[in-house]
């Protein structure tokens, strides 16, 4: 396996993964106990655009860097799912030293 775009793509599911603990865990609460909603609207765009190239970075290890399909579909799932990214940056991570 080529290891830079699998680094590239650890550091992108990272990213996206932080946003949305931002966004969970500091946006919403400002939003709904504080009456800040222009928190959810930055954070939240953030969030979408770092969503949409980390799909565009789960396609090009799909179909360019041709990594298991499992794969993919996992990165897609975790990525719904708070510290999912984290818990699976660490299996990529095993992937990385072979």
């Amino acid at each position: 396996m080529i290891k830079k775009p699998l680094k590239r793509f650890r550091f992108m599911g990272l990213l996206e993964g932080s946003s949305l603990l931002i966004l969970v865990f500091l946006a919403m609460p400002l939003k709904y106990f504080f009456g800040l909603p222009e928190a959810v609207a930055v954070v939240g765009a953030i969030h979408g655009f770092l969503f949409v190239t980390y799909c565009l970075a789960i396609a090009y290890m799909t179909f360019v860097v041709k990594w298991p399909f499992l794969y993919s579909v996992i990165a897609v799932i975790v990525a719904f799912i708070p510290f999912g990214n984290l818990l699976f940056d660490r299996r990529l991570q095993k992937l990385e030293t072979v």
